[in-house]
């Protein structure tokens, strides 16, 4: 394939990619940008809320906030919420992002903040392409267990974990038929599928080339 560099000026120069957590965004996101030697953005990055309800690397101990706000709401009221704080608190900072980029070389954002009803007078422009990545239950279960330890969890921690799995699971369903609505490129997700085969996926429905 041709030189990413010398294509730009028939290609667009930001590529947004949307789903749900842990469908495999940032791992495609920061494959893309080797590839095509672009700039990586996550949108987690720009203003994250409020966090998931389990301990990490970083956050030792679940946050008192944290677990109320998983444990006080119900799955559709969980997604409504996240879905303010996108489009409140990260959507003007991709748009911003996207409007003032002028750079040689392409942009990868992605995040779930990047729902396909917030972009859809943004992508299918010139400069700017998005696809979302999809996925069956049995995915997202498989991958939200093993990165929250689950079965080695309390049974409180467990019931957080399992608050967290609806909402996205529920963000996945909803975000599936606005795509179809709307009439978006999106992908559903191969569990089995290399980062390597989806980024090759990824670039072949995107129409872009390296």
């Amino acid at each position: 394939m041709s030189s990413s560099i010398n294509n730009l000026a028939n290609q667009p120069r930001i590529i947004l990619i949307g789903g749900a957590s842990h469908i495999g965004k940032s791992t495609l996101g920061k494959a893309l940008s080797i590839k095509l030697k672009g700039e990586y953005i996550a949108t987690d990055n720009l203003a994250r809320h409020p966090g998931r309800p389990w301990s990490t690397e970083k956050d030792k101990e679940i946050k008192p906030h944290v677990a109320e706000h998983y444990r006080g709401l119900s799955a559709p009221e969980l997604l409504s919420d996240v879905l303010v704080h996108y489009g409140q608190n990260v959507l003007p900072q991709v748009i911003e992002l996207i409007q003032t980029y002028n750079l040689n070389k392409y942009l990868i954002i992605e995040g779930s903040a990047l729902y396909p009803g917030f972009l859809i007078n943004t992508v299918g422009s010139k400069k700017v392409r998005g696809i979302w990545l999809a996925g069956s239950y049995s995915l997202f279960k498989n991958r939200i267990f093993a990165n929250s330890n689950f079965y080695s969890a309390g049974e409180e921690q467990k019931y957080l974990i399992y608050k967290f799995l609806e909402r996205t699971w529920l963000y996945n369903q909803v975000m599936i038929n606005d795509l179809k609505k709307l009439k978006l490129k999106w992908i559903q997700v191969n569990p089995k599928m290399t980062t390597d085969e989806l980024r090759d996926l990824c670039c072949q429905e995107l129409a872009v080339t390296y």
